[in-house]
């Protein structure tokens, strides 16, 4: 609380009572109002977000701005709110997004306007829930619950095969997360009937229940980053979703599944954690170097960057169980990162979408003779997404790898790797889109960037410069917050040294 202003219910609950506010608007025949409201929810949405930033006490250990009310008391589950620098960082980073995705659709969304915007909105509210969550239950709702915006998101305005994609999405992470609420009620019990998070870190468990309970939220993060081998369903959704839907997805969902490790597997369960440490790391290093190879061989330009999302999520996971702080604010600052570069870079396939109607490398060539501000926007993204030192690419994976050289040179050596294989497919796309010859008449009528798409893009542009250039306001929030959770989780008994 702030000045008695419950922010995190803010952060929360605006954006989910602006999106049932869309719903009134009156659908198609009164597009433009469902339009005008979404985007006022979106920026108040972000705008209720910032005193988090502003008033977060740098130096405080533990959860800020909590929230604590009673909810379900027969089981002794609370609506119980609290931030801390990681949760923070990804809250400004999902309202943010939220307002880009709701401008992004101002014209190429025509059908089912309001509800299209609605969907956003509940979801970037749920998403808010998650990452403020301090009771395991309400965590659990709220983990659940973003499934069924973006099931509809990808079921109605996605592609041909938008049907079997919106399915695979919600069964993966569904059955994912499944074992992972037995857990819940198993750790419910061993700690006295009681959810709340502060309960289940003090909580001492035998190993061999802590392994049970890291598998079973294992289960439901790594589906959700997603970690080889339970990646397939992400190139599908990708594919098929609307450029929103696929922004929100790569920016923000994916995230879930990193925050997930940090907030419950490695507080909750540190032994077991530590113990199969090299076998996430192994995971990891396969997703960062196999998957980043399967980027190269692609010929749709979405399903290359969701593949290329896959392996740069990679990094985060292996930065997570380094146990190291270089490791651990790499992965978060990455987490960041990826948000406004794989969120530009599906911005960037969308404004292409949206006038060719196609997303095949080959159906392109020569753009940037035709569209040369948008040319020289997507240029810096694709630099970003290969990891050019003074872009915000850069910064995370650089901090990985000097955390993984602490732990094993030839962890570092393999995912210093991808950075080639970045570079590879991303130049190499870019290459074919934007370079040579005018390849059709399709491409030489294509017009240059407008204003409300080039605002969209810069400010993006400006973030992946500036996190590259001065990543001091980012990662000095992740200091105290990652010291305490390392000092929670003993180093001494890191097995992969």
């Amino acid at each position: 609380m702030m000045q008695g202003l419950p922010l995190l219910s803010l952060a929360i609950w605006v954006p989910i009572v602006a999106g049932v506010a869309v719903l009134f608007t009156g659908g198609d025949r009164n597009a433009q109002a469902a339009r005008v409201v979404a985007l006022t929810g979106a920026v108040l949405g972000f705008a209720v977000t910032v005193p988090l930033y502003t008033g977060f006490d740098l130096q405080r250990v533990g959860f800020q701005f909590g929230e604590l009310r009673p909810w379900i008391e027969a089981f002794n589950i609370n609506y119980h709110l609290g931030i801390d620098g990681i949760s923070l960082l990804l809250i400004l980073l999902n309202s943010f997004t939220t307002i880009l995705v709701v401008a992004a659709a101002w014209e190429a969304i025509k059908t089912r306007v309001a509800q299209y915007m609605a969907s956003f909105l509940v979801l970037s509210g749920l998403m808010n829930g998650v990452f403020s969550a301090l009771d395991a239950m309400l965590f659990y709702v709220f983990f659940e619950a973003t499934l069924i915006p973006m099931f509809i998101i990808i079921g109605v305005w996605g592609g041909p095969n938008r049907v079997y994609a919106a399915m695979k999405f919600f069964l993966y992470t569904l059955l994912g997360s499944l074992l992972s609420l037995v857990a819940l009620i198993v750790l419910y019990n061993v700690a006295g009937g009681s959810f709340a998070f502060i309960d289940l870190y003090r909580t001492q468990l035998p190993m061999i229940l802590q392994v049970f309970v890291f598998i079973a939220f294992f289960m439901a993060f790594a589906v959700k980053v997603p970690m080889w081998p339970v990646h397939t369903w992400l190139p599908d959704a990708h594919v098929e979703a609307p450029t929103g839907g696929s922004v929100v997805l790569a920016a923000i969902m994916l995230k879930l599944g990193g925050y997930g490790f940090l907030r419950l597997s490695l507080p909750i369960v540190p032994d077991a954690s530590l113990y199969l440490a090299p076998v996430v790391i192994g995971l990891s290093l396969i997703a960062v170097v196999y998957i980043g190879l399967v980027a190269l061989v692609q010929t749709d330009m979405k399903k290359l960057i969701a593949y290329s999302s896959i392996s740069h999520m990679g990094f985060v996971t292996l930065g997570i169980f380094l146990f190291n702080a270089q490791g651990v604010e790499g992965a978060v600052i990455q987490m960041i990162s990826h948000g406004f570069v794989s969120g530009a870079l599906f911005l960037c396939v969308g404004v292409l979408y949206d006038r060719m109607h196609s997303r095949q490398i080959a159906d392109y060539g020569g753009v940037a003779n035709r569209m040369p501000v948008f040319a020289a926007l997507f240029m810096l993204f694709a630099m970003a997404n290969a990891g050019l030192p003074g872009t915000s690419g850069f910064v995370g994976e650089f901090l990985v790898i000097m955390g993984a050289v602490k732990v094993n040179f030839w962890f570092a050596f393999a995912a210093a790797i991808t950075l080639i294989f970045g570079a590879a497919y991303t130049l190499w796309m870019y290459k074919r889109v934007m370079f040579g010859a005018v390849a059709n008449d399709h491409v030489a009528e294509l017009k240059d960037i407008n204003i409300r798409e080039f605002l969209i893009l810069g400010v993006l542009a400006l973030l992946t410069l500036v996190m590259g250039v001065w990543p001091q306001p980012f990662a000095e929030v992740l200091h105290v917050s990652v010291s305490e959770l390392l000092a929670h989780v003993s180093y001494s008994k890191l097995p992969v040294q």
